[in-house]
């Protein structure tokens, strides 16, 4: 059985939630990711209150007309962060990114610590071409 441990990229970077956005899409750029977790201020790097996307940046921030460097990556963190833990197979990874139609999901450990992230690459790896193209058409639908 592949598990999300098995597929996940390990050991990702943080943003506290009172970091900038424009230090947030520097970071991203840096490290080569579309996202970051973000973390609690009241538990820096063991808790995260959520996540932001380069998407969310753009849209949520620049497009609307705010500036990046007044606005922080908390002020951009929604609802509660999905996540899945590590021992959970590839099909509840699937279920979990398809049902919430989203492209990046943490993974946790027993102590609820973020312990790595899965992208659609990662998946698709795991994929026949024909789970593949459903993957896609339930996450973009």
């Amino acid at each position: 059985m592949t598990t999300a441990a098995d597929i996940m990229s390990s050991g990702p970077h943080w943003i506290p939630a009172t970091e900038s956005l424009d230090r947030a899409a520097q970071l991203m750029r840096e490290l080569d990711v579309g996202a970051l977790p973000v973390s609690d201020p009241t538990d820096p790097h063991e808790r995260m209150c959520g996540i932001i996307t380069d998407r969310d940046i753009t849209i949520h921030c620049v497009a609307a007309g705010h500036d990046p460097s007044h606005v922080t990556a908390g002020d951009l963190c929604r609802g509660t962060p999905r996540w899945i833990s590590t021992d959970a197979d590839i099909d509840d990874v699937l279920q979990e990114m398809e049902s919430h139609q989203i492209r990046r999901l943490p993974v946790v450990d027993e102590n609820k610590r973020l312990v790595g992230m899965i992208s659609e690459a990662d998946v698709a790896q795991q994929l026949s071409d024909d789970q593949i193209a459903q993957f896609v058409e339930r996450v973009y639908a």
